[in-house]
């Protein structure tokens, strides 16, 4: 049986987006050069992680020639706000209310960091 495709970005793919995002637009062979630095991975390799990406709607492509380009569907935000949806989803019951508990009891804050997030609890109140 065929493994059932993520909801979400593994961890290839949130490379590849990543390298995208940041440097967009990209054919395969520059992710390839920018990812060899820290990664040993073949053309194919990130060429079916771009494809990949490409039916999941993270990316899409134009022909140059008979090079594709690639450039970023979904900004870094909207992608990270997703994720973490799914991970409220799946960890706590949709409240976004626990996930927030679980991070402040898990761990120990700056006083510049509790400074910070009093400031956007105050600004959500007043709204």
């Amino acid at each position: 049986m065929p493994r059932k495709p993520s909801e979400t970005l593994t961890e290839a793919e949130l490379r590849v987006m990543n390298v995208v995002w940041s440097k967009e637009p990209a054919t395969v062979q520059q992710v390839l050069d920018w990812l060899s630095a820290d990664y040993d991975l073949a053309y194919n390799s990130v060429l079916t992680t771009i494809r990949i990406l490409e039916k999941k709607g993270y990316l899409k492509h134009t022909k140059d020639g008979r090079a594709h380009i690639y450039r970023p569907v979904i900004a870094r935000e909207e992608a990270s706000r997703s994720e973490v949806r799914h991970l409220v989803s799946r960890f706590f019951g949709n409240s976004h209310q626990s996930l927030l508990l679980n991070l402040l009891q898990e761990r120990n804050f700056k006083a510049e960091d509790l400074k910070q997030l009093r400031q956007i609890l105050e600004a959500s109140k007043r709204k």
